[in-house]
């Protein structure tokens, strides 16, 4: 990183760290120290309303055994590798499509945007009429085109597919990213592209999509690091219990369940180590992989 230089440089530096100084200082009060005794608690059997007894690797090892704990993984990962490659590539599109200069194009953009301020509980709700196998709306429509309704909900092999389409109500956020990045793509490129004949899918391809790499690489970070953490959703629709047959049973939710409902906080406390291991190695292979994808304008 390079050092600042000049007196200006450094006087933006200095303003730029008291800027960040409140979360500095509400980081190291509320989230360093709790982040240290969770180490020390992983290696006890911790119950809260005793003092903790160490038990070295215990935890872990128990964990190794534990079959529902690599069902919680096995269910985190299969979420993860759908939905974010699902979101970023409907998320885009969606973007292009509110980019195009139409009359009333503030309100489309507010209208996708808007699913996305629902509180969680009241998306469940939503969603579990929607997706009804008796009387849902989805099904009606499949029936309405002869194609057999599945269970979604109340079937293993949907229930994490609808869970997928449930998540997918509430990208408005990247969406907004999404388009940000497109209005900051210079208009001088598609000027020089269309002198040169490039049509809409040339230009897409060779403008619009590697300009916007660095806005998707975000997206793509920030929405595995979210996907790995997923708990609100999957634990509102099953009350906790991960039915059915334990294929809603998600990490954190896992995780929850043994800290809190156990009360087995040194074994949670593993277990969120764990995951913290597994979001930095899924995250240090994005950080990787984009030299070989994103391009960034104006660099060499």
């Amino acid at each position: 990183m390079k050092k600042p230089s000049t007196g200006y440089e450094k006087n933006l530096a200095l303003y730029g760290f008291l800027f960040c100084l409140p979360w500095i200082i509400g980081l190291l009060l509320f989230n360093f120290y709790p982040l240290l005794m969770s180490i020390y608690y992983s290696f006890t059997s911790y119950s809260i309303l005793e003092p903790g007894e160490w038990v070295g690797m215990e935890n872990y090892r128990q964990l190794m055994k534990d079959n529902v704990f690599w069902v919680s993984i096995y269910n985190t990962l299969y979420f993860t590798f759908l939905f974010v490659p699902i979101s970023i590539c409907v998320g885009v599109g969606l973007a292009l499509v509110l980019n195009i200069k139409i009359r009333g194009q503030g309100i489309y953009r507010t209208l996708f945007f808007m699913p996305s301020l629902v509180p969680p509980i009241a998306t469940t709700i939503i969603w579990l009429w929607l997706l009804n196998p008796q009387f849902g709306l989805v099904n009606h429509w499949l029936e309405q085109l002869g194609l057999p309704g599945p269970a979604w909900l109340g079937s293993e092999h949907w229930s994490k597919p609808s869970l997928v389409l449930m998540s997918l109500w509430g990208i408005g956020q990247s969406i907004v990213i999404y388009l940000a990045g497109l209005q900051d793509i210079p208009q001088d490129y598609y000027d020089a592209a269309d002198v040169d004949g490039a049509n809409v899918a040339q230009r897409l391809k060779n403008i619009t999509l590697p300009l916007l790499t660095p806005v998707i690489f975000f997206n793509l970070v920030m929405g595995t690091i979210g996907a790995l953490q997923n708990f609100v959703l999957p634990y509102t629709l099953t009350n906790g219990q991960g039915t059915p047959a334990n294929s809603m049973m998600f990490y954190v939710m896992y995780l929850y369940t043994n800290g809190f409902g156990y009360l087995k906080m040194g074994y949670a406390s593993a277990m969120a180590w764990i995951l913290f291991m597994i979001v930095i190695a899924l995250t240090a292979l994005i950080f990787w992989s984009q030299k070989r994808w994103v391009y960034y304008q104006g660099k060499d």
